[in-house]
């Protein structure tokens, strides 16, 4: 009973996590551009709908009219002299992160999180070397019976009385 629990509580967690994400990256886009192909962007270009464009890295934007696209350039297009041809102004800026940075720079806080988050579940747990509250805890060890019987024999002081002490008690 109790390990479905854990499970349950793993699974909402692990949900919760997701839509947490989901609201604040906002659906995975900053600008309100919808995607269209490559191909569907150069008959754009052919037939003069297109404004201006910015090249950002492998990604274009697209301005024509009141309507904002994008699209992924591919790796050998020459696009440039297609594009002064038609007369569309050219914007091009520097690429703003490579896919791989940015879903690190996204995933990298919450796994730090969970795996902080695990560390101190396992030393509450008694996982580790001590637990989470461990400090000011007295190290002192139970004795047991066997351990901790003193015998009159062990006693140096009763089985041979000094003469002071004997002088003590008869006075």
């Amino acid at each position: 009973m109790g390990n479905n629990k854990n499970i349950a509580f793993w699974v909402i967690l692990f949900l919760l996590m997701i839509a947490l994400f989901n609201i604040f990256n906002g659906g995975g886009s900053t600008t309100n551009a919808t995607q269209v192909s490559f191909s569907e962007f150069l008959d754009s270009v052919d037939a003069g709908q297109v404004d201006a464009v910015t090249l950002d890295g492998e990604k274009i934007y697209i301005r024509s009219g009141s309507n904002n696209f994008t699209t992924i350039q591919p790796r050998d297009a020459e696009i440039l002299p297609i594009l002064r041809d038609a007369g569309v102004a050219i914007d091009a800026s520097a690429q703003e992160q490579s896919g791989i940075m940015s879903m690190l720079g996204v995933w990298l806080p919450f796994i730090l999180l969970i795996g902080v988050w695990i560390f101190f579940m396992n030393r509450m747990q008694g996982g580790g070397k001590g637990g989470a509250m461990s400090f000011g805890k007295s190290k002192a060890k139970m004795l047991t019976e066997k351990q901790g019987k003193v015998t009159l024999t062990m006693l140096p002081v009763l089985t041979k009385p000094k003469k002071s002490s004997k002088k003590s008690l008869n006075s």
